[in-house]
This record gives C-alpha cells, structure tokens and sequence, in this order.
C-alpha cells in the first residue's frame, strides 16, 4: 500500500524532454510523489544538475542522454532502464520544439525539425516504453502513459501551422492509443496547455514572434510549469479504474 505523501512509491517514470520547463518540473513532481524517475533529454549537464536536486529533496532519480528522435537510441536506452529498475509503469512524453512556419519566409528545417521532435519522437517513445506499460500494469492494476500537446492542437494558431499540426497529431494519436491500451489497463492521457513561461519561448529565432507572444502578458497570466506538472501527477496518481483522458491546462483568462 502507497503512502497519502508518496503515492507513487514503487514506481517507475520515466519523463523525455526533462531538461527544463515542463519536463523538468514533471520529473520533480513524479519524484515527489515517490516515484524512481528517469530523466531523460540531450544536456547531460542540465540533467545532472536536475537530478541532484530531486535526491537532495529526497527523490530518487537518474539521467539518462539521449536524443529521443533517434530511435534506436531510444530503444537502447528502455531496454537499459528496465534492466535497471524494472518495467516502466509512467511515461511522460513530452520533448517537443515550438518554431514560427508562416507560409512566406520560413525555412524547410523550421518544419522538419518540429515533425521529427513533436511527432516522430513521440511516436519512438510509444513504441519503446509500449511493452513495459502493459507489464507493469498487470503487476500494479495501471500503468499510465502521458502525451504533451497543445491547446493548439484544437484551435487556430496563424503563423504557427506546423506546430499546431504536430500537437493535434498527438491529440488523435493519444486518443487512437487509449482504444488500444485501456483495455490493458494502461491509462493514456492526454495534456493540452495554454501558453506556460518556459524556454519554448526564447528558442524562437524571429524577435518579432517572440514580441507577440510576450506582449500577451499584459492580458494573460502564464502558467508556471509546475502548473502543468502538478496536473499530471494528479492524474496519475489516481485509482487504477480512473483515467483522466484528455486535459486542456490553460490561463484563467485565455480564450480556448
């Protein structure tokens, strides 16, 4: 029986793109629920300093670096874990890049790019961490797997189509993954923030993209990260007959 203050003791996460924003803060909230995470993103160093700070709260963790749209260094890396640590029963997948494509002015790696982090690697992650899912949920009664989209993925988002596009893939993916798992007792969940005061922000090349983005301040209070990484520790603490599907995580005042 879990503890009320850890109740995700016994298990094990693992979370992609947990070098900063909401990764970062996800792999601390899973920690500090009691599960054993695994970090991993590509910046070793950002990784370590991450993890020292979950084991100096008390959390267990370790990281792993690897570039998840690769993948089979992805596939390396599960088998790794699971040798380590036993089958994964929490996988958040959630690396991902935010990039401007307007249809005039925009390069052909500003796509690419946003369709091998935001799909393909989603897509690696699912089918690496798929069989440990499915066997850790028969020992603890569910296992929980956890996409990162976007509220963009439902609305219109001008300038930003490419991106939109790759988080409504993650949308009917979660959906399509949830008819063919649930019955395996693996929980899929979808998350779909609002705009959260991350790095996606300043990795944006155009200065004039990141000027509309942040002149939304004086309308609109940013989630935090934690935000965000509460709401799926939440959802995957919950009693194994409950699944939180899909979750829009928005700004009290932005417009759906």
């Amino acid at each position: 029986m879990t503890s009320p203050s850890a109740p995700l003791s016994g298990r094990v996460a693992v979370v992609t793109g947990a070098s900063s924003g909401i990764g970062e803060h996800v792999a601390r909230a899973l920690a500090r629920d009691g599960a054993h995470v695994a970090l991993l993103a590509r910046r070793a160093e950002r990784l370590k300093e991450i993890c020292s700070r979950i084991e100096a709260d008390g959390g267990q963790a370790d990281v792993f670096t690897v570039d998840v749209t690769v993948a089979s260094a992805l596939d390396d890396t599960a088998q790794h874990i699971a040798a380590t640590f036993g089958p994964v029963g929490i996988v958040v997948n959630n690396a991902g890049i935010m990039l401007p494509t307007p249809v005039t002015g925009s390069s052909a790696e500003d796509w690419s790019s946003q369709t091998a982090l935001n799909v393909d690697a989603v897509n690696n992650t699912v089918r690496a961490f798929s069989g440990q899912l499915i066997e850790a949920a028969a020992a603890y009664g569910a296992a929980d797997l956890v996409n990162t989209a976007s509220i963009a993925g439902r609305t219109l988002f001008p300038s930003y189509s490419a991106y939109a596009a790759t988080k409504a893939y993650v949308i009917h993916l979660g959906r399509n993954l949830r008819a063919e798992l649930g019955p395996r007792q693996v929980r899929v969940t979808t998350i779909e923030p609002g705009i959260v005061d991350t790095e996606l922000q300043s990795k944006i090349p155009s200065a004039e993209s990141r000027g509309r983005l942040e002149d939304t301040r004086s309308q609109i209070e940013w989630l935090l990260p934690q935000d965000v990484a509460d709401v799926v520790a939440y959802a995957v603490s919950l009693p194994p007959r409950v699944n939180l599907a899909e979750i829009a995580v928005l700004p009290t005042r932005q417009p759906a």
